[in-house]
This record gives structure tokens, sequence and C-alpha cells, in this order.
């Protein structure tokens, strides 16, 4: 009998195109991988926190909007950690030392919330350290990704974000469901202490990453180098036009916090099956990669953001019934409701957010790839921020509180119908003719020479925005 010795070439092979999507699975393609996915697996918290702020502090809906605004700063300087890492090395290297005290601040502050934290403003401090931890890795990864994109072909364009982004989507999915059971077994200590152990695996897989020692050049040199390359990029009109879309599209405010409320306070759900949702939300968002992968990369921004704007508020308007209770008139049960929900909305949601940032991963100049790609999502970062701060606003005047939902439906009517005030202006957004990326202010020519040549279609990109707590995904109605 004659065995094969090409099998374990062959499944790499198979490995390579069906799992990969073409890119060679190397030790460093894993490193980043993990980095993604413990991102994602963060998650598993992200229900104890929302209940340690409701039932152990005692925080309002408008508090804790509030709290999610504030605890969100980090994201919004995400370019100061861009530009630490490009311009100061640590011992040499860029990446791999941020990456280790990334993972070690993480562990720290889930182990403090665990311990040592008994007041809002405590937790307000602590979990904002948890999100820098976040962001640190988020910025130090994104680099990586940036700058091996730029070698891929239009035919591969976009595989090695969908892959980081299905590998955050991964993580969420198997913590998701455990979310919810943990806390049906556990305290939200416990939970915590659980979750400290994996910011930990980010320390011990950065010395995977391939990285030459830095050129010996003076810091200022350095700094100055990356000013000069920053201000020729940002003031291109074919980069803060889409920009400043993208802020108009994100800062609509948002009910998520008193829905918090509603759900477990009016509706009685329970951790468990707020895990199941978390489960079907996650779901939800690697469908929305493989629709958008399947079918809609050849489509422009501008459709794609117009549609699926218009869609998700339409769709969103049917809370109207879970909160009125209608749902039950029909006999439709509150738990059924609320999973179908939430199914649909993620997954427009989600081919909504995956073109977000292609045109920033194409237009970073080699040398500040870190600073500028956190630079130009930064910006949709303080958009969320403010987002969850106008939410808390209209929470405070329409005096939806933990036990009074009866404005509940008004808020709801708002915040959807604020979905569509950016339409008007769509022609902001890049214009895709030819299998180029075409703005409507500017032509390629006017683009940084690193640029010219490198705008593709649409890709997924593998970025996470804010997020309750740690990470927050697109915005999703």
């Amino acid at each position: 009998m004659v065995v094969s010795t090409s099998s374990p070439s062959r499944l790499k092979q198979v490995l390579t195109e069906k799992v990969f999507f073409g890119n060679e699975p190397t030790p460093e393609l894993l490193a980043i991988l993990t980095v993604y996915f413990v991102q994602g697996i963060l998650g598993l918290a992200r229900l104890a926190v929302s209940f340690f702020l409701k039932d152990e502090l005692g925080l309002t809906p408008a508090q804790v909007s509030a709290l999610l605004g504030i605890v969100a700063i980090p994201w919004m300087v995400k370019p100061l950690f861009g530009f630490i890492s490009d311009g100061f090395p640590i011992l040499g290297y860029r990446r791999r030392p941020y990456l280790i005290l990334s993972g070690l601040l993480g562990a720290v502050s889930w182990v403090m919330l665990a311990t040592v934290v008994h007041s809002a403003w405590a937790a307000t401090a602590t979990i904002a350290l948890s999100s820098l931890a976040i962001a640190v890795s988020d910025v130090i990864v994104d680099s990586l990704v940036v700058e091996r994109a730029r070698t891929e072909t239009v035919q591969d364009s976009g595989s090695l974000q969908a892959i980081c982004w299905g590998a955050s989507a991964l993580g969420g999915l198997i913590t998701a469901y455990f979310s919810g059971f943990l806390l049906e077994k556990f305290d939200t200590h416990t939970v915590f202490l659980i979750t400290a152990s994996f910011p930990l695996i980010v320390s011990l897989i950065a010395g995977l990453i391939s990285e030459p020692q830095a050129a010996q050049t003076s810091n200022w040199e350095q700094i100055r180098g990356q000013v000069t390359q920053l201000r020729g990029a940002i003031a291109q009109k074919a980069i803060w036009l889409p920009t400043a879309f993208l802020f108009l599209w994100q800062s609509t405010p948002t009910a998520d916090s008193a829905f918090f409320f509603f759900t477990t306070n009016e509706l009685g759900f329970s951790p468990e099956f707020l895990g199941r949702v978390r489960l079907v939300t996650s779901l939800a968002s690697l469908l929305g990669i493989w629709m958008f992968q399947r079918f809609f990369r050849g489509v422009s921004f501008r459709q794609i953001f117009g549609w699926t704007t218009l869609i998700s508020a339409a769709l969103g308007m049917t809370m109207l019934l879970l909160v009125t209770h209608a749902n039950r008139a029909i006999g439709i049960d509150d738990h059924w409701f609320s999973l179908g929900d939430s199914l649909v909305l993620t997954v427009m949601g989600q081919i909504a957010y995956m073109p977000v940032l292609v045109l920033a991963a194409r237009l970073c100049p080699p040398g500040v790839e870190a600073t500028l790609f956190a630079l130009l999502m930064s910006v949709t970062n303080l958009a969320s921020l403010l987002s969850y701060e106008f939410g808390a606003g209209l929470m405070h005047l329409l005096k939806v509180t933990e036990s009074d939902f009866h404005n509940l439906w008004l808020l709801v009517v708002i915040t959807n119908l604020s979905t569509l005030l950016p339409l008007p202006f769509l022609g902001w957004l890049p214009s895709q003719k030819d299998g180029e990326i075409v703005s409507s202010e500017s032509s390629p020519e006017a683009l940084p020479p690193s640029a010219s040549a490198e705008v593709r279609p649409p890709v997924a990109v593998g970025e996470l925005s804010d997020s309750q707590f740690v990470t927050v995904p697109p915005k999703e109605s």
C-alpha cells in the first residue's frame, strides 16, 4: 500500500484556499488572527458588565449610556497609540512590545473589576482601562493588516481583512451563549476573573510577529516625517469627505442602554436568554460577512449605505411592536420577536459596515500605517461616543428610567428616524467604476503617491469600532 506524501501539502492547500481565503497560514498570520479572536472572545464579560452596572452599582439607563461614552475614550485617541508605536520603538521593535503590554494591561483591568471596584467612578476607570488595552492591540494588528493588504492582487482584495473580521466574529460566537450561561452559574466577579485570562494570550503570541528592528534614527526625525506624511494624506478630499460622512452616520443617537433595562426589568429576560440573543447576533455577523463577500463586494459605497440605512431604519421601527406589546396581540412571543429582530438588524448592520474602512486601509502611506489608519477610525469611534451621549440625553429628556418605559416608543421613533439624516450627504462617498474607487471630489491622481495605484474595490476590513465595554459592533439600527 502506497501512502501519498502529498496529503499534508494538499491539506495545507485546501486550508489556504477555503479557510484563509488564499492567505498562507504562517505563524505570524495565526498570531494576528489570534489577537482579533481574543477581541471577540472578550464579549464573554459583556453581559456580566451590564448586570454589574445595573444591579450591583444601581445605575440608571441614562447613566449607563453616559458611562459607555466615557469608556470609549481610548478609541478616540487611537492615533496617539499608532503615533507612539510608529515613532517610539521599544528595544528596536514597533509592534511586539506593545502587544505584550496591552495583554498585561487588559488582564490587570479585569482582575481589578473582579476584586476592588465598588463604585460607579471606579467601574468607569477600570472598564476604560480594559478598553485602552484592546484599543492598543487593535492599533497594532490593524497596522500589520494594512501593511500586508497592500500586496494583495485585485482578485484577492479584501481576503485578509475578511478573515481578520471573521476571527473576531468567531470569538464572539464561541462566547455568546456562555456569556449568559455563566451568569446563571456564577456571580459577575467570577466571570470577570475568567475573562482576565484571555488578554494574556495576546502577550504570549506577540513573539510570533515578524518584524525587523527599527532603523536607528532620531525619534524627532521620525516624528517630523510622520507629521509630514499625515498632513499630506489628511488634506485630500478623497479621505476627509468619506470620513465626514461616516462621522454623521455613526453619531446619530442610540437607545441600546434603554433597551437593555427594558428587556431585563420589563420583559424579564434572563441572562441565559440574553446569551442566546448574543449567539444569534454573532451568527448573524458571520452571515453578514459571508453575504458581503458573496454578493456585495462589487456594489458601490453609495448604494450599500443608502439601501442598508433605509432598510435598517424601517426594520428598526418594528421594535415599536415589542415596546407596546403589540407583538403579543398578533401571537408572537417576546422572546421569539427579540431573536428575529436582532438577527435581521445585525445582518444589515454588518453588510453596511464591511466596506467602511476600505478607503482608509488603501490610502495609508508606508511608515505611518498605524497612525493614519487609527486617526481615520477614531473619527467614527468619536461619533459612536456621541451616539451614546445623545442617547443618554434623550433618555433624560423623555424620562425613560430603569422602571418607567412609557416614552420608550418615542425614543425608538426618534433614534430610528435620526439614522436617515446622513442620506443627503451620500455624494461624499466614493463612487465605484471599473474596479476602482473614484472620489466624486478628486481623481486618483490627487491622492497621496503611495495610494494612487493601490485603491481597490470595497473589501471587508477587520476594524473593531467602540463597543459596549470593550469593543463596539457596527451600528445596526
